[in-house]
């Protein structure tokens, strides 16, 4: 028998900031980064949340963060995130985003969180809000060192044939489900589910909204989530959640070379 899902992206949806970004002070205090280069990430930030993240801010941070995580070491990343990851991370939840999972989730439909971020930053999240399945971005470790390079890229119109294909593993009706998501960048995954939402949505989102009639949302309140539900304690897994915000905008390397081997 044919179930349901709740379908939703990260930043900006779940997340009050990018999570491409909110590392940058404790990546300078572990002596990743820079000054220079934590300046440069907030205004990046600031950027990214007045303006939204289309096709060519993607590829801006991409090319910003992309020098950055090249020959990062993984363990150093994690140490340096597991001290920090509740303070960065749990305050910045949006209370209304928390209160649609409650809902789906007493409803009987599937919470899956769909990002361009990395299974090092998705999964950690999925867990801690109590969602069942994440679809999300994985970078490539070479030698115990993120290399640059992307061995899946979870954005765009592969959001929306990641969902089809789930839907048929899992046996989804999509015509009954749900997708929430502020960038234009997800309007493939806004339509191929019966139930979309624009939520905090980009200029051109908000444009697509009104033409395909899918409801805005605004969400304002930010949530320490230990005030909305028990938090597991801090683990390997959750560690590594700084990286996978830089897996997020690195990836535009890996859609951009596999269009050029297809070109060829």
């Amino acid at each position: 028998m044919a179930h349901t899902a709740a379908f939703f992206d990260l930043d900006k949806t779940i997340i009050a900031k990018s999570s491409t970004l909110a590392f940058s002070k404790p990546f300078q205090a572990g002596g990743l980064i820079t000054r220079r280069a934590v300046l440069r990430s907030a205004y990046a930030q600031f950027v990214y949340l007045v303006g939204g993240a289309d096709h060519d801010q993607m590829e801006k941070m991409r090319q910003f963060m992309s020098q950055l995580c090249t020959g990062w070491d993984v363990a150093t990343v994690r140490e340096i995130v597991a001290d920090t990851l509740y303070n960065v991370v749990e305050p910045i939840v949006y209370d209304e985003a928390v209160s649609l999972i409650e809902e789906h989730r007493l409803a009987g439909r599937d919470v899956v969180i769909v990002s361009a971020s990395g299974s090092e930053v998705v999964e950690p999240i999925a867990a801690m809000l109590g969602a069942d399945r994440v679809i999300a971005t994985r970078m490539e470790i070479v030698d115990g060192r993120y290399s640059g390079e992307i061995e899946y890229y979870a954005y765009a119109e592969e959001k929306a044939r990641a969902i089809r294909e789930l839907a048929e593993e899992v046996g989804y009706d999509l015509d009954d489900s749900y997708a929430y998501s502020d960038s234009v960048t997800d309007v493939p995954m806004l339509e191929a589910v019966g139930h979309s939402f624009a939520v905090n949505p980009d200029k051109e989102l908000r444009k697509a909204a009104s033409v395909h009639e899918w409801p805005v949302l605004v969400f304002t309140k930010p949530v320490a989530l230990r005030a909305r539900m028990p938090l597991p304690p801090a683990g390997p897994t959750l560690a590594a959640l700084a990286v996978g915000g830089v897996v997020a905008v690195g990836g535009v390397l890996w859609a951009n070379a596999r269009r050029r081997r297809l070109g060829a």
